[in-house]
């Protein structure tokens, strides 16, 4: 450690307020009274997004003040108060710096977000208590220094800032390009397309239902969860499952198979497909899938599998899914939506093309991602530099 440091206990220099918790008779949300903080869903980019009120406030936090999230999934989580006087929850804890920088401090506790979450981890409601935070050993240098670097940080960290929102914005617009390309195919149409339902052009088979005391033959299964946001049914890591008695081959997926989410308690996941490729052994689907297979020729699996992924398509199934709390997609609904057919060969250029296309857009957010690590492990890089006294 640099000449002039010192290694302080973070209690020696500050203070602690722990929140406290108000009923929801003495709250309200008609801005009287003192404004009062939940967690960090409250905070903003710097100041806190109040949405709660109460003329009974107990515990109390300062402009100038660092919160910091003490319990649940955000533990560690921290905020500096750039407001007037708010009142905060048991969730939150404000740090009341007295001996030093708050924003030196401030920076410090940011340094040691990952620590919080090991400190909470393995626990139902991950917390810390207050001798985590005040028994951190801390490198203080002379308050001059401490604000040369908080300044140092403050551009740094700008500079990291933007190039993470820019970042962000192209892995966005990597997927929009993507998804605007595939609207625009199945809308902006040539010679030689007709329109027909899938019903005319598949048959469909509701998925196997089956229980833990189910005696009958082991099988691999796909179910939601193997469906994310994949073109092609992953084949390998499926779950193995036993049916109630022998599984009839009419149960089982075979190559150009495509396979939907019928239901489910995100309404967003209804309608999601997936086409099946090569088959090895005897798989099935779960019950809350619904399986097409064509059954007539000029069809190109690969065409109208990209054509269900496109934005018009999902919506209408989406908004097709009844129920109250688990959505449902029926045959019925499969059957009647409307599918755009070019000739064969042009189902082939399409399909190709959407492939190309879509390896280029995985590339690219590959790199976006890429980026987006990088930059937070240069930021994990300077924290570490400027409270070990190398900035």
């Amino acid at each position: 450690m640099k000449t002039g440091w010192q290694h302080r206990r973070l209690g020696e220099l500050c203070t602690l307020i722990s929140g406290r918790h108000l009923t929801p008779e003495d709250q309200n949300t008609a801005s009287k009274g003192v404004g009062y903080l939940t967690g960090p869903a409250d905070f903003g980019a710097l100041n806190p997004a109040i949405s709660r009120w109460t003329e009974k406030p107990q515990a109390l936090a300062q402009n100038g003040d660092i919160l910091i999230t003490v319990k649940g999934a955000g533990v560690g989580k921290i905020n500096l108060l750039d407001a007037d006087t708010v009142a905060i929850s048991r969730q939150l804890m404000a740090v009341r710096v007295g001996d030093a920088d708050s924003r030196f401090v401030f920076a410090f506790l940011g340094s040691q977000f990952e620590h919080f979450q090991s400190l909470g981890s393995g626990a139902t409601i991950p917390g810390l208590s207050r001798d985590d935070v005040l028994d951190l050993q801390i490198g203080l240098p002379p308050l001059a220094e401490q604000r040369r670097i908080v300044g140092i940080l403050d551009e740094a960290f700008e500079g990291l800032a933007t190039a993470k929102a820019n970042a962000e914005k192209n892995l966005q617009n990597a997927r929009a390009l993507f998804e605007s390309h595939l609207n625009d195919v199945f809308t902006q149409r040539g010679d030689g397309w007709v329109e027909t339902t899938l019903g005319e052009m598949a048959t469909f088979r509701n998925g196997i239902n089956f229980t833990k005391s189910s005696r009958g033959q082991s099988v691999r299964i796909v179910g939601v969860k193997d469906f994310q946001k994949h073109f092609w049914a992953p084949m390998r890591g499926l779950d193995t499952v036993t049916t109630e008695g022998e599984l009839p081959d009419s149960d089982t997926l075979k190559e150009g198979d495509l396979l939907f989410v019928r239901s489910n308690g995100n309404m967003e996941l209804i309608g999601r497909s997936i086409l099946i490729g090569n088959v090895e052994g005897r798989v099935t689907h779960s019950g809350f899938t619904i399986r097409a297979r064509f059954n007539r020729s000029g069809i190109v699996p690969k065409y109208v599998c990209r054509f269900l992924k496109s934005n018009t398509a999902r919506r209408k199934m989406i908004d097709s899914g009844i129920g109250t709390n688990i959505k449902s997609l029926n045959q019925t609904t499969l059957s009647a939506l409307v599918v755009p057919v070019p000739p064969v060969a042009e189902q082939t250029r399409i399909a190709v093309q959407f492939e190309t296309i879509e390896e280029e857009t995985q590339r690219l957010e590959s790199l976006y991602r890429q980026k987006l690590v990088a930059i937070d492990e240069l930021k994990k890089s300077l924290l570490h530099r400027a409270f070990s006294g190398q900035l």
